[in-house]
């Protein structure tokens, strides 16, 4: 029998236990060989607080898992047994492999997603912009220079009166609203 794919939901906040347990499990059982991996889809979030770029993992498909395995009773036994795991899912009680496509979309969204932040710049020169972030938080301003290789923009925001430009990363600032 093949190694597929399967959803798996869980509890939410446990995908992470679940993981653990079942790759932990799994050793020294006769089950060991039938199931491959088990991945909790997350994503790299990058963002700005308090002047800081920080990153994290967020998990993009929450309450859930994908486990590789050869599905039979032994191994769906041993899967919904696990603690936090609610059920697989699928049509009734029968569960069901994912397509080829849709793992490759469910893995490979890392990947895009980091290559749409490195590309992505969604302000040109003479956009309308306000700071969110740092210590011209609140200011508006228009982008005068756009460096896509550092994400970092020059605005120039009136202070005291005076047009005085700042360059901040593209994660301080946002759209300015007319209103």
């Amino acid at each position: 029998m093949a190694m597929r794919w399967y959803v798996v939901h869980t509890y939410s906040g446990h995908e992470n236990k679940v993981r653990s347990y079942l790759e932990s499990a799994k050793e020294g059982t006769e089950v060991a060989d039938r199931i491959n991996r088990v991945v909790v889809p997350t994503e790299e979030v990058v963002e700005m607080k308090d002047g800081r770029k920080t990153t994290s993992f967020r998990k993009f498909l929450p309450s859930y898992i994908l486990v590789e395995m050869e599905m039979d009773k032994e191994t769906m036994h041993f899967v919904t047994n696990v603690p936090g795991v609610t059920s697989f899912v699928g049509p009734g009680k029968r569960p069901q492999p994912l397509h080829e496509k849709e793992v490759e979309h469910v893995l490979g969204h890392v990947d895009r997603r980091q290559e749409q932040d490195d590309q992505e710049i969604p302000y040109q020169v003479g956009d309308r912009v306000k700071v969110i972030d740092g210590p011209f938080s609140e200011f508006i301003g228009m982008v005068d220079v756009v460096n896509p290789e550092k994400r970092k923009i020059k605005v120039m925001v009136s202070i005291f009166g005076r047009n005085t430009p700042v360059e901040l990363d593209v994660l301080q600032v946002e759209e300015a609203v007319e209103g």
